[in-house]
C-alpha cells in the first residue's frame, strides 16, 4: 500500500514520486507488503534515509524523543521493517496491532485506496503472527529508538475475556517495549469498541495498571501504558475516558483510531466497504476529540494524536489542539518520506513559539 522510497535528498534510494504510481498499480495489501520488504531489504543493505535532526526533543511520558512525530501503529505489524523505517527520521515507531496468538485476519479484499480523498478503509482484522513472533522478530531488529507495541485482543476470544488476552500481551510485550498501547478501539473486531463503555474501561484500566506495577518490579523499569480510543465517540464518552484514564493513571492517550463515518468520501464508489475510514477526512473529527480531551485531562497526561495528518500544517494543528507528539500512517501513502521531515519542522516551529 505505501513505499517509503526514501527520501530524495539520498542519493541511495529511489525518490518516492518516482516510485508511487508502481506500487499504486498493484492491489493496496501487496503493495504494503512490498514496501515492508523494501524497508527490510534497504536497511540491510545499509540504506539511510537523511531527515535533519530535530531541534526540539520533547519528553512524555517519562521518555525522551528526539522529535513530536511518530509512525502510527497498522503500518509494521510484525515489526518486519523497523530497521528501515528507523532510517526515515521518525522521533518514534509503533508495531502491532499484535495478539496473543496468531490470526489472519479477516478475508481479503481488506484494504482500500481512496485516490481522490486522500483516505484509505481497512478491515485487516487484527492480522499478526503473534506477540511471541513479535517478539522474536525485535530481538534480531537494530533498531535502538523509542518503540511502542500496540496490543489488542484475539478474534475468538469473547470480550467478557478480553482482559485475559491484555495481560498475557502485556506481560510478554514488557520488557521490549519502551511503551505499550491498548488498542480498544479498533472498528474490524467485533464488540471491541464495547470496552470503551465506563465499567468495562474501568475494570480493564484497573487489571492492566495493578499488572504493570508488578512488571515493573520484576523488571526493574517502568514501560509506560497508553490507551488507543476511536473518534466516533460523544463529548460525554469522551469526558469519562478522560476521567478515567486520570483515576487510573494511565500514562497517555492516543487520540485517534479510524472512523466508521463516512464524511468526506460519499462519493466515491468504494465509500460502501466495511471498515475504518483513515487519512485526510479523518482530520477534523480526531482533532475534535483531541480539543475535547485536551480540556478534560487538563495536562495530566499526554495525547498522542493520529488521523488525517497529510501535511506538516496539519501536525502542527494537531500540537495546537493540545498534542503532545503525533502519528502519521495514511499520509505516507500519498506522500511519502517527505511527510516526516515536513512534520518534524512544523513541530520543531510549535515547539519553539
Amino acid at each position: 500500500m505505501l513505499l517509503l522510497g526514501g527520501n530524495v535528498e539520498c542519493p541511495t534510494m529511489i525518490p518516492y514520486a518516482l516510485i508511487r504510481p508502481l506500487l499504486f498499480a498493484f492491489d493496496a495489501e501487496r503493495a504494503h507488503e512490498l514496501t515492508l520488504d523494501f524497508l527490510a531489504v534497504g536497511a540491510s543493505l545499509g540504506f539511510r534515509g537523511a531527515p535533519p535532526p530535530s531541534k526540539a526533543p520533547v519528553d512524555a511520558m517519562g521518555l525522551r524523543f528526539p522529535n513530536r512525530v511518530g509512525l502510527a501503529a497498522g503500518l509494521d505489524k510484525n515489526g518486519t521493517a523497523i530497521d528501515g523505517l528507523g532510517h526515515l527520521g521518525f522521533g518514534f515507531l509503533e508495531v502491532g496491532t499484535v495478539t496473543p496468538r496468531p490470526q489472519p485476519g479477516n478475508p481479503r479484499p481488506r484494504l482500500f485506496r481512496l485516490p481522490e480523498q486522500r483516505a484509505i478503509i481497512n478491515r485487516m482484522g487484527f492480522n499478526n503472527a503473534g506477540i511471541d513472533a513479535l517478539l522474536e522478530t525485535l530481538s534480531l531488529s537494530r533498531y535502538k529508538g523509542i518503540l511502542g507495541i500496540n496490543i489488542g485482543k484475539n478474534f475468538d476470544t469473547p470480550i467478557e475475556q478480553a482482559v485475559d488476552d491484555y495481560l498475557i500481551c502485556l506481560d510478554k510485550a514488557y520488557p521490549a517495549a519502551s511503551y505499550i498501547t491498548v488498542n480498544i478501539s479498533s472498528p474490524n473486531t467485533k464488540n471491541l469498541r464495547q470496552l470503551q463503555g465506563a465499567s468495562e474501561l474501568d475494570a480493564l484500566l484497573e487489571a492492566l495498571k495493578s499488572r504493570q506495577g508488578a512488571l515493573a518490579d520484576r523488571h526493574g523499569k517502568y514501560v509506560p501504558l497508553a490507551l488507543k480510543i476511536a473518534p466516533d465517540l460523544e463529548p460525554g464518552q469522551i469526558d469519562t475516558i478522560a476521567d478515567t484514564l486520570r483515576r487510573h493513571r494511565i500514562d497517555a492517550v492516543i487520540a485517534t483510531n479510524t472512523t466508521l463515518g463516512r464524511e468526506g468520501v460519499e462519493s466515491s464508489p468504494l465509500a460502501a466497504e466495511a471498515g475504518g475510514l483513515s487519512g485526510a477526512p479523518l482530520f477534523e473529527k480526531s482533532t475534535t476529540v483531541i480539543r475535547r480531551l485536551a480540556l478534560a485531562l487538563a495536562g495530566e497526561l499526554p495525547i498522542i494524536a493520529a488521523g488525517g495528518i497529510d501535511s506538516g500544517e496539519r501536525a502542527r494543528a494537531k500540537i495546537d489542539a493540545g498534542a503532545t507528539l503525533v502519528q502519521v500512517y495514511s499520509g505516507l501513502i500519498y506522500r511519502g518520506p517527505r511527510l516526516v521531515t515536513e512534520c518534524i519542522a512544523a513541530t520543531d516551529a510549535a515547539t519553539r513559539q
